[in-house]
């Protein structure tokens, strides 16, 4: 037998049920709920399985838990995964993974368990050290070029809060959770309706994941950077790359296949790939500024009297207005009981972002604010012309900020009046190493501040505290996705250099941790494919 069911509980009826339930939602606790509810013996065999949990706070006076369950007396099987089932073959290739990010990683792990012993890059370093240089950062301004938020093991996902959902719809989806739970992430981002796994439990997975690949024969090169490609006849004959702080001492590496998972802020291989004539093209991106609420305000007007219920996560939303300037604003990355991070790669820049832990319970929510930007913006054809354009706010940003590293901030009060605030009201910053008083207005185009200005007073229509004169806004988030885009056909391979796979964010192709992944299990099982025929 096996039985599908949604059930359903409002919030104060769930005060009735055991007192392991609000955190441990689990088959034991729903297994009575969906015999009663099908009209079936609860049996001793018998399992309930949670495919689904969301929250209905749609009605605040009537806020209601959602499960959608499977019971079944069925033996337990992996319904997932079955990627796995192929049997790898001796004598294969072994392909190079440029970026151990999202889709790297996948990739990688997909290649390893095919036993074909992928050789990975990585211009970062290990999650560990990379932590080590990321809080560095983060309270003396000291960056490392090669090792911060956008660049090392894990990618620029793993700084931030771990959410794995996604708006495309792909059966990769269920390797990608499953791979994540069997390196340690809870079992619930199987079924949450909105999954996350937070910066404190990612780096923990991520290691786990490259302690599986080294396991089953792969072979990691930690603080390397590709700094060439070799060619000839448009087909890929292998790799240089350098030790990430010296550059100039490039070895070469043979490959015949090469996953290019390189992020989107791998600007000078960008500009190599460039260079080298290989077809890229400019893409439209978004950029704009974080706001930060206190996450009191945000769990009030989401849940009302229900907020703090003790089975009640801290709320979250997601916001679009549409405004007069033509462009819309939205919401982007929010992130419940977290902080504003500093993510520049490089010296003279900031850049912000936003980051949570796994239980997201500090003071504010923030979320960034974007506007899109099109190819029009940019002022000039050349494919590298959106990465100038994002260098520049973000010079910008670093000059406002004092050229310290400290982030330009500003009350939003300030910010509708056109003038640099003075002090703090109720909502205090999250960013480190430090914010400095400034007009953001100043150094953001006109079209993207009269549609930040505008939009926040229609979100406000939804969220009442959205306005409120002390939110906080800080300055600048630009690197929403990719400002470019590696040209690729149907194979998944470039159009100017067979063998080479532009894949995940940087190569312009997804968006988020999820999308990525499945992006670089794509790429990884074409590699496969090709080898076996």
């Amino acid at each position: 037998m096996k039985k599908e069911v949604h059930l359903s509980f409002r919030l104060e009826a769930y005060k009735s049920l055991p007192d392991d339930f609000h955190s441990n939602c689990n088959e034991k606790n729903l297994l009575a709920s969906a015999c009663r509810e099908l009209h079936v013996p609860q049996l001793p065999d018998m399992r309930c399985i949670i495919l689904k949990k969301s929250i209905d706070a749609r009605k605040k006076s009537n806020i209601s838990i959602q499960f959608h369950v499977c019971l079944t007396d069925e033996p337990d099987q992996v319904v997932s995964g079955d990627m796995n089932a192929l049997p790898s073959i001796l004598g294969m290739s072994r392909p190079v993974v440029v970026g151990f990010g999202p889709a790297g990683m996948l990739a990688a792990l997909f290649l390893s368990r095919k036993g074909m012993c992928p050789i990975i890059l990585e211009r970062g370093r290990k999650v560990d050290e990379r932590a080590g240089d990321v809080e560095k950062y983060f309270t003396s301004g000291r960056l490392s070029s090669f090792s911060n938020v956008q660049f090392g093991e894990g990618g620029a996902g793993t700084f931030s809060d771990g959410k794995l959902y996604t708006g495309i719809s792909d059966h990769r989806r269920a390797y990608v959770l499953d791979a994540f739970v069997g390196a340690g992430a809870p079992e619930e981002i199987l079924y949450l309706s909105h999954p996350h796994i937070g910066t404190d439990r990612l780096r923990t997975v991520v290691a786990s994941i490259r302690e599986e690949i080294l396991s089953r024969g792969g072979t990691f090169l930690f603080e390397r950077t590709v700094t060439d490609l070799r060619t000839e006849n448009n087909v890929i004959l292998g790799i240089l790359h350098a030790p990430s702080d010296d550059l100039h001492n490039e070895e070469f590496l043979p490959a015949k296949e090469v996953i290019l998972a390189i992020g989107h802020s791998a600007r000078d291989t960008f500009r190599r790939i460039h260079a080298l004539g290989i077809p890229m093209e400019q893409k439209a991106f978004s950029v704009g500024v974080r706001i930060e609420h206190p996450q009191e305000w945000i769990n009030r007007m989401q849940y009302g009297s229900s907020a703090g219920h003790v089975s009640l996560p801290p709320a979250d939303y997601k916001l679009v207005a549409h405004t007069s300037t033509g462009r819309n604003l939205y919401t982007f990355c929010m992130c419940p009981g977290g902080f504003v991070v500093a993510s520049a790669s490089s010296e003279g820049q900031v850049v912000t972002n936003g980051m949570s832990e796994y239980k997201r319970d500090a003071v504010n929510a923030n979320s960034a604010l974007l506007v899109g930007v099109n190819t029009d913006d940019f002022g000039d054809t050349d494919a590298l012309a959106g990465v100038v354009f994002q260098e520049k706010i973000e010079r910008s940003a670093f000059t406002a900020g004092g050229a310290t590293g400290r982030a330009p901030v500003q009350r939003l009060e300030d910010f509708f009046a056109d003038r640099i605030s003075t002090s703090f009201g109720t909502v205090k910053p999250s960013y480190r190493p430090g914010v400095e008083f400034s007009n953001l207005r100043q150094y953001l185009p006109a079209n993207i501040t009269d549609t930040i200005h505008e939009g926040i007073q229609i979100m406000n229509q939804k969220i009442a505290v959205f306005s409120h004169p002390d939110s906080l806004l800080t300055g600048f988030e630009t690197r929403s996705s990719s400002p470019v885009r590696i040209i690729r056909d149907e194979s998944l391979q470039s159009t100017g250099v067979r063998g080479m796979y532009p894949c995940g964010e940087g190569a312009g192709y997804a968006g988020g941790i999820m999308s990525s992944a499945i992006d670089g299990l794509r790429c990884a099982e074409r590699i496969y494919e090709n080898q076996i025929r």
